[in-house]
């Protein structure tokens, strides 16, 4: 196969990894068919700014949880909100079609408000993950999440590896000011 087909196969990949991207009325429906069937299904939610190693085994770690997993992406206006005008860095319809490439990540969704709280009383998962750092008592999706029978799993972490980390690695090696 020649350069110029290869890149056409990647390029109309794209339409595969757009097939795992939905909107919330879309998703809600497959998800509890999926239920209905016994899967366990596992949701969780983040920017994914800049996605990096951390990411990618928090996902794995996540989706080894259940049958499926759902990742809710912040929408670009909600990422500003939570994360200041300089973010994000990756625009989300980007961050969706990279999560979506992922071979752990079974569906991913878009979300415009700052809490997951409306998707999650809508999609009802089975187990709902947080890395990082979250206490399980500070989440305010905990409780949409019991109240739908559902359980709030937080902890699964890779130390150092985080968006924040890896931007300040950045702004230290490439700012001209810093060297």
């Amino acid at each position: 196969m020649n350069i110029i087909a290869e890149i056409r196969v990647l390029c109309n990949n794209t339409i595969m990894l757009r097939s795992k991207i939905y909107y919330r009325n879309e998703l809600a429906p497959l998800l509890q068919n999926a239920k209905a069937d016994g899967k366990v299904v596992v949701t969780t939610n983040g920017c994914f700014d800049v996605l990096h190693l951390g990411h990618l085994r928090y996902l794995q770690a996540a989706r080894e949880l259940g049958e499926l997993l759902v990742v809710a992406v912040n929408s670009d206006s909600s990422v500003r909100q939570l994360k200041g005008e300089n973010r994000p860095l990756v625009p989300e319809a980007e961050r969706a079609e990279m999560l979506a490439g992922l071979e752990c990540v079974d569906y991913v969704v878009i979300f415009p408000e700052l809490t997951p709280v409306e998707l999650l009383a809508e999609l009802k998962p089975s187990i709902h993950v947080k890395g990082g750092d979250y206490k399980l008592a500070e989440l305010v999706e905990r409780e949409v999440v019991e109240a739908h029978g559902g359980k709030v799993i937080v902890g699964l972490n890779v130390p150092g590896k985080s968006t924040t980390n890896l931007i300040q690695v950045i702004c230290e090696r490439y700012n001209p000011r810093i060297r």
